[in-house]
């Protein structure tokens, strides 16, 4: 890394999933000469949908980063339709070096327009929602093309901050902050995917999940219409 700080901005939401930020933010806010700013539309507390955190900044007062990496969470393709955050989040994407989104949070990239033509990764339930912003979905866990850097489900975010790690600060580094976090994963169960999942499983999930697919492709729809209206406007031509 250079002598300059190199500023990462995590953009919260309300309904977030925590992990998808506090993961990689563990690991990240590491980086040697790393400044961690953490934001949200406009400042102050945001819910996740387990915890609260408090003291963000608003999104507007953050001039420039290197690195912007947004989490996802349930409500994400509601988020996704908030034109202030989705305008923030453009910004602050088109001037960024890398980038980068956890879990659905490549939905918010997708409709802030960042994604246009580049493979990337989402929680598998909501991948398929990501050709309606002209991105091509990706099964990996971690995906990149180019200065896109994007995660999948959740606990990809670890795997997600790692890549990253090794791309800003190198291996050696990355694999000494694994090492001091003892990230050694060596779960109990091997139902992480729908292809290792017993099917029953599986089928609860979906079941679960069902409600709520009708709802989140409606938004997503309605995200997608308007990222396009939005970028056949003259100010952004």
């Amino acid at each position: 890394m250079s002598t300059r700080p190199f500023t990462i901005v995590f953009a919260l939401y309300d309904g977030m999933t925590q992990l998808d930020f506090t993961g990689p933010h563990e690991f990240l806010s590491r980086a040697p000469g790393a400044v961690t700013i953490i934001a949200s539309r406009d400042g102050g507390s945001v819910k996740s949908e387990r915890l609260e955190f408090g003291g963000t900044v608003p999104l507007v007062t953050v001039s420039s980063c290197d690195l912007l990496c947004i989490p996802g969470g349930l409500s994400a393709t509601a988020v996704a339709l908030d034109r202030i955050f989705i305008a923030e989040i453009r910004r602050l994407g088109l001037g960024a070096r890398y980038v980068t989104s956890v879990c659905t949070g490549s939905l918010i990239l997708g409709a802030a327009g960042l994604l246009k033509g580049k493979r990337a990764a989402c929680h598998w339930a909501w991948r398929d929602l990501l050709p309606l912003f002209g991105a091509i979905p990706q099964a990996d866990r971690v995906v990149r093309d180019g200065d896109i850097i994007t995660g999948g489900g959740v606990t990809a975010g670890i795997d997600f901050a790692l890549s990253v790690l090794a791309e800003i600060a190198g291996a050696d580094v990355a694999q000494a902050i694994q090492l001091g976090l003892e990230y050694d994963p060596q779960p109990p169960f091997h139902s992480g995917s729908p292809q290792s999942a017993p099917p029953e499983i599986l089928a609860r999930f979906q079941a679960t999940a069902a409600p709520l697919i009708e709802k989140r492709r409606a938004q997503a729809e309605e995200a997608a219409r308007n990222l396009g209206a939005e970028t056949s406007a003259p100010d952004l031509q």
